[in-house]
């Protein structure tokens, strides 16, 4: 383990990284840090002039990417095969930069063998329990509303689900997420660390209800995993489709549901309804 030590607060840097900056949680988080605080962009491949890019497989360039930030959030790429590997290297990055604070994203109900992902995410939070040398917060949003962007337009007339349509969700808008994010990294970890968020939207929905608020007529069906892997996963790796369909399954017989009551808190108003938020576009 390594030693807990931290550096005086007059020599802490002053800006925050956030790690996945290209992808759409980490776009949302720095546009809710607009204006609040100086933020470095981290991606895997640099895709603008102010990007920092680094190889979270090996740890390169993360070290240089971290060095005089007092903060760092980070969300690993989607169903990666081992989110723990790239945790343990941005948190060691993080202690030899002297970063004081690590938000990580994780997911709700991370504790669920079924969903092999969402498992990993509790060794993640099991690692920062117990690796020393910087504080650390805990993020759980359940499923994005965003996820059904083109349902909610109206873009789309027909919406096929691997799972049952009927299965209950706490489904959480994007920008609610962004903003919970955003205070707790401009709060800080005097404030926030060793706690644990859980970031539920503030009702029940299923797909089908969800569907009905559409702004056009939207029929959804449930087809089999293989039917949607077909249709919409030809390019994933062979342990995403695994990690992917047992998702599915777990979502078919028992839905996904969080608690609202930390969001609320954390925004200081109560969660957007689906249909309710600008963020729902």
């Amino acid at each position: 383990m390594v030693a807990l030590e931290y550096r005086d607060p007059e020599l802490r840097g002053t800006d925050l990284a956030v790690i996945g900056a290209a992808g759409k949680t980490g776009t949302a988080v720095v546009a809710a840090l607009e204006g609040q605080a100086s933020v470095r962009r981290v991606v895997h491949t640099a895709r603008r002039t102010d990007d920092r890019a680094v190889d979270l497989e090996t740890g390169a360039g993360l070290s240089e990417a971290l060095s005089g930030c007092r903060g760092v959030y980070f969300i690993a790429p989607n169903v990666h095969p081992d989110e723990p590997a790239l945790l343990r290297r941005v948190l060691a990055a993080a202690v030899e930069e002297g970063v004081d604070h690590v938000v990580y994203h994780s997911v709700a109900w991370p504790y669920s063998p079924g969903m092999p992902h969402h498992l990993d995410k509790a060794g993640c939070e099991d690692m920062l329990h117990t690796f020393g040398g910087v504080r650390w917060t805990v993020l759980q949003p359940c499923a994005y509303a965003e996820n059904f962007a083109a349902v909610l337009e109206g873009s789309v007339r027909t919406l096929e689900v691997p799972y049952d349509p009927d299965a209950r969700f706490s489904f959480v808008a994007l920008a609610d997420v962004a903003a919970a994010a955003a205070r707790v990294l401009g709060e800080g970890a005097d404030v926030h660390h060793g706690a644990t968020y859980e970031l539920g939207g503030p009702e029940l929905l299923s797909v089908r209800q969800l569907c009905r608020r559409a702004r056009r007529s939207v029929m959804v069906s449930q087809v089999s995993v293989a039917d949607w892997m077909e249709r919409h996963g030809r390019g994933l790796t062979g342990d995403a489709r695994a990690r992917l369909a047992a998702m599915f399954d777990f979502y078919d017989r028992h839905g996904f549901v969080a608690g609202s009551a930390q969001l609320h808190a954390l925004l200081g108003r109560p969660p957007a309804r689906i249909g309710e938020s600008a963020a729902v576009k």
